[in-house]
């Protein structure tokens, strides 16, 4: 970090956001330890010490060691410890010690009082349950596709979806006692020792998995222009098993793309499509293996507009991945019970091929894809 006197004065004109918080010189270690910790929970930050909440400067005292202060805070006062960067800088006769804070690898980060801490707007408070699951999720030390649905039985299973899936492993399900069944279902991650079903067992194998979860469709929406608000073409919400969510939204894009055409001769030649199949196919099953689940109210949404198509998918990516490691292949797994039923029905490979795919299709066109992470939700924006 090397920020000039400029930076830090475009960092003072943007005031206290999600991002950035002023701090007096003699703000006590625990509150700075709970900065510290709502920003590595979130996406990260600047702490600005010597500004006052008005955004006047007082600066820090010539003789206050700040980087060793921030440092012993940093490794005393969070848990699991985090390595801030520090740098002092001069303005208007005074300083101030700019502590950035990276994005946490190691989430969720609490501090000494044990409380998980969320940055929100410009303030923090303690995470709600529902945040602090998906802090959880986002560090791999839990998963909720083995989760059990409340309410779901035996009875919400389609069976014959259930045979069909075992057969590929030669095995006769539909042939076994019913103990032995309960037995392979538990074993299986599609049922729990209570008897309720996994959220990864109905939404593979349920009759009707949106009745318990409907967050987990998909919509797709075909737009006349560029916008939202222009002329709304085609919607159709898509409910059913992943696996049919998949086959159902690639036939509605496929169903609503325009195919260009010539006339040679007598004939009409259509033109290529521009991009194939697989690749339309590699961004939903994306989508659906890495949602998050536990987002309630939010579907997975497919937009298809006169220039591009989006596919929006709920929840962030976890600690250790970041954009451009997607690019290049690396993997991660979020529902590992969901990815190891699509990678058996052949939707995936698990080789971590699929984005890079996608990439390198649109490098190809010279229309670069786009990966974002914007709020709760991972965003693929692909030129058309």
């Amino acid at each position: 970090m090397n920020l000039t006197e400029k930076d830090l004065q475009d960092l003072l004109i943007q005031g206290e956001n999600s991002s950035i918080e002023f701090k007096s010189a003699d703000t006590r270690p625990e509150n700075i330890a709970k900065e510290m910790v709502a920003l590595s929970n979130v996406w990260g930050g600047t702490i600005l010490l010597g500004v006052r909440d008005d955004g006047a400067i007082e600066g820090i005292p010539e003789d206050f060691r700040a980087e060793e202060w921030i440092a012993n805070i940093a490794r005393n006062n969070v848990i699991p410890p985090i390595l801030p960067r520090v740098q002092c800088l001069h303005f208007k006769g005074k300083t101030v010690c700019v502590v950035h804070i990276e994005r946490g690898k190691e989430k969720p980060y609490q501090a000494n009082d044990f409380k998980y801490y969320v940055r929100v707007g410009s303030t923090n408070r303690i995470a709600t349950q529902p945040e602090l699951l998906r802090l959880f999720q986002a560090s791999g030390m839990f998963h909720y596709d083995s989760m059990p649905v409340a309410r779901t039985t035996w009875n919400d299973l389609n069976l014959s979806k259930v045979d069909h899936f075992f057969k590929r492993y030669e095995f006769e399900f539909s042939g076994q006692t019913e103990s032995e069944q309960q037995t392979l279902l538990i074993n299986s991650d599609i049922q729990t020792d209570s008897g309720e079903l996994t959220v990864a067992g109905l939404l593979m194998f349920g009759i009707n998995p949106a009745r318990y979860l409907p967050q987990c469709g998909i919509m797709f929406a075909h737009f006349a222009g560029e916008d939202l608000t222009d002329t709304l073409i085609d919607r159709k919400p898509i409910q059913g098993t992943l696996d049919d969510q998949v086959d159902t939204c690639l036939a509605a894009i496929k169903n609503n793309f325009l195919t260009p055409s010539t006339i040679q001769g007598t004939k009409r030649m259509e033109s290529p499509p521009i991009y194939e199949d697989k690749i339309f196919r590699e961004l939903l099953t994306n989508a659906c293996v890495h949602r998050n689940y536990s987002i309630s109210g939010s579907m997975i949404r497919v937009f298809l507009f006169q220039n591009r198509i989006e596919f929006i998918s709920p929840g962030r990516l976890p600690n250790t991945i970041n954009i451009e490691k997607l690019k290049v292949g690396v993997s991660y797994a979020i529902n590992p019970v969901i990815l190891k039923f699509m990678d058996n029905l052949r939707y995936i490979d698990r080789l971590g091929r699929g984005l890079p795919m996608v990439y390198r299709a649109s490098m190809q066109r010279g229309m670069p894809v786009e990966f974002k992470e914007i709020g709760e939700e991972f965003h693929v924006i692909l030129p058309l």
